[in-house]
């Protein structure tokens, strides 16, 4: 793929894997952007990096040429939206929208007038995305979360929002929300995974993207067999560890 054409296989719903980065770390990004990834997430809402951070990292996935650079602002906002879309994003997943009209507001945020409220200024992304207004609207991917039984409730109106181009599962606050006493609680799964179902079919049935966080590379392939269309693995942090873990172990038999 060309990273040019990220928001619109999103929108045709065109089955994707994606990496998630929450270090500042912009060498060892710009190593797993290389890996073939369609896309590399920066998570700005739980990951340890600040604007810098976000801007090296941008520019390190965009270094290696394919893989599509997105953020996870830090909260449903036009100003994190705007600065993450003007330091290169490709997309933006937005995290906690409720109902439509947040998801209204969070297309708008990502998109210039006549359509949204996006103040001009793009910085670095007009390297790269745009920079005519009409065109960068065309290129960024809107992408907000489903995470709470709100959400669940709303998703068919969420998944309708015109702009929206797809939803996006975050595992851990659902599992939470649903009840679940830690982000992975078995107790819950069931009703986790017919939620799951619920928010994929409704994705599917208003012609939007449907992706989802998972654990693994195996994870991801099951999501994306169930009818998601994108699926994230991991982080860089767990990833590091296991790594050095496993080390540990054979090193010391």
């Amino acid at each position: 793929m060309t990273v040019e054409n990220f928001a619109a296989r999103i929108r045709a719903r065109e089955p994707m894997t994606g990496y998630w980065v929450v270090l500042d770390n912009p060498v060892g990004t710009e190593r797993i952007a290389g890996q073939g990834w369609d896309y590399v997430c920066v998570d700005a809402q739980h990951g340890l990096l600040d604007y810098k951070g976000i801007l090296g990292s941008l520019t390190a996935i965009d270094a290696r040429g394919t893989a599509a650079g997105m953020v996870r602002v830090p909260a449903n906002d036009p100003f994190w939206i705007g600065q993450s879309l003007d330091a290169g994003a490709r997309g933006v997943i937005v995290p906690m929208v409720n109902t439509a009209e947040q998801a209204a507001a969070a297309v708008s945020a990502c998109r210039y007038p006549p359509h949204g409220v996006r103040s001009y200024g793009p910085m670095r992304s007009m390297l790269r995305i745009g920079p005519a207004p009409a065109v960068a609207d065309r290129e960024v991917a809107c992408i907000v979360m489903v995470e709470t039984r709100e959400a669940l409730a709303n998703v068919t109106e969420i998944c309708a929002t015109d702009g929206v181009d797809a939803v996006y599962i975050g595992p851990s606050d659902l599992t939470i929300a649903l009840g679940g006493a830690t982000s992975t609680d078995p107790a819950v799964s069931e009703e986790f995974e017919a939620a799951l179902a619920v928010v994929a079919e409704a994705a599917r049935a208003a012609g939007i993207g449907a992706g989802i966080h998972t654990p693994s590379g195996e994870a991801a392939a099951r999501r994306l067999a169930q009818g998601f269309s994108f699926a994230t693995v991991a982080c860089d942090l767990n990833h590091l560890e296991q790594a050095a873990a496993a080390h540990l172990a054979a090193a010391r038999g």
